[in-house]
């Protein structure tokens, strides 16, 4: 496994001196995961009333797994959205793809805001749905490894753990405003106003959030690794090819890392929230107030995480967070059960925490696995295989377990064998932080 640490490209003609452009940059990149997953979560949480509007169906059930099917098709796509703005952002520039991934994203998701309902146009109606969830899966195939690469090659080496770090900060980030948005309709409107007009509010804010982006994008410099790499004419012709005949093990090893990452990542955001109120019948107060401190919790927690990464290493960082997780999970879904709502939001916020332990350094440690000539598509590959395998039908996994198992702490299984498998790939793999490689 030879190509697990690559060295990074970066040289001193090409570390960024100057501190407005890096701002700006971490900014850029930060605004498109925002974006992304604030339309991720106002799906999740307006599920239910999506399923009403979209399906002919008596069965609120029905609709609902409806709802979700569509929710998940988004991540079936992603794996070719990343190969697709992988390949593209390996040879024409990270800057130009993360624009238009994020002119894909926010269109898609205006135009669910705009959508006709079953009522109006019949089948026509699901069917457009789906085909603008698509789309947004397959923009957001080339997000994350777009926006953690682009922060990457402008980041100074010994601090990139925590520049990189506010990506996935704006992930938490999204979600949570995302949640906030759906939370204060639901509270201002009533439930004929929520389901005639107010469920397209917060698809309709894409529009707005997307033109800042855009905005702030467009005045961004393409990173200077890139730069540097296409002015040596050293931009790999054939990205794709080079990735798979070259870099296959560390696409495997970011795949693992994506594994715990992603689906830990949506149990803790997307399925306990529901799993507190449904399943454990604790109020919706509860599970909402025990989201946002949660979702709150990890978002402080990652760039602090990322920064000891960069004087600790990614790999004991990333290992500590799995082994907490084989350790705790177990005792953290039991204690979620017994009934004190002040208890269970602890252990959710726990959970976040741990968590936040991993995905402060994971994408600095994704990154720096790859060249420059194919960071952007082997990175966007082995992610979105594991988040298209592990992340979107996390839900779902872990509620068949709980009903397969009878037993209200099963979820916890899932979590530790995800870590247990992501741990056998850290120990494997090599340390890349520069710092201690000796490399920055």
């Amino acid at each position: 496994m030879a190509d697990h640490v690559t060295k990074s490209t970066t040289n001193a003609k090409s570390v960024v001196d100057d501190p407005r452009v890096l701002r700006r940059a971490v900014l850029g990149a930060t605004l498109g995961q925002l974006v992304e997953w604030f339309e991720i979560a106002v799906y999740g949480f307006l599920a239910v009333t999506i399923g009403d509007q979209f399906f002919d169906t008596d069965d609120s059930s029905a609709a609902l797994l409806g709802s979700f099917a569509v929710f998940a098709a988004a991540f079936v796509i992603r794996p070719l959205g990343g190969v697709f703005f992988g390949n593209m952002g390996d040879r024409m520039g990270r800057k130009r793809t993360l624009a238009i991934v994020l002119i894909l994203a926010s269109g898609a998701t205006f135009g669910i805001g705009l959508l006709p309902t079953y009522a109006s146009i019949g089948v026509f109606a699901p069917a457009l749905l789906v085909l603008l969830r698509l789309l947004q899966g397959f923009s957001a195939g080339g997000e994350v490894g777009g926006a953690s690469a682009f922060v990457a090659e402008h980041a100074p080496p010994g601090r990139r753990g925590f520049y990189v770090s506010w990506v996935q900060f704006g992930s938490v980030a999204g979600f949570l405003v995302g949640s906030l948005v759906v939370l204060v309709l639901t509270l201002v409107l009533t439930g004929d106003q929520m389901d005639s007009w107010g469920w397209r509010v917060p698809f309709l804010m894409a529009a707005p959030m997307g033109l800042i982006g855009l905005y702030v994008r467009n005045r961004l410099e393409e990173t200077p690794e890139f730069t540097e790499l296409r002015q040596q004419g050293e931009v790999a012709r054939r990205p794709l090819v080079e990735t798979l005949t070259d870099h296959w093990r560390s696409v495997v090893v970011v795949a693992g890392f994506a594994l715990y990452h992603n689906a830990t990542l949506y149990v803790v955001l997307t399925f306990v929230p529901s799993y507190l109120e449904s399943t454990l019948d604790y109020s919706a107060v509860t599970s909402s107030v025990s989201s946002a401190i949660t979702m709150t919790a990890v978002a402080m927690s990652v760039p602090c995480f990322g920064a000891l990464s960069d004087s600790l290493g990614r790999r004991r960082l990333l290992g500590s967070s799995c082994v907490l997780a084989i350790a705790f999970a177990y005792p953290l879904f039991w204690l979620m059960g017994q009934g004190t709502p002040a208890l269970a939001v602890l252990a959710h916020v726990a959970l976040g925490v741990i968590l936040g332990v991993f995905i402060g350094p994971a994408l600095a440690a994704m990154n720096e696995l790859f060249t420059t000539r194919v960071r952007y598509g082997g990175f966007s590959l082995g992610y979105n295989v594991s988040a298209s395998a592990f992340g979107g039908t996390a839900p779902f996994l872990v509620t068949m377990l709980i009903t397969q198992t009878g037993s209200d702490t099963s979820p916890a299984l899932y979590v530790m064998a995800t870590a247990a498998a992501t741990l056998g790939v850290v120990v494997a793999a090599r340390e890349t932080a520069p710092r201690i490689t000796g490399g920055g």
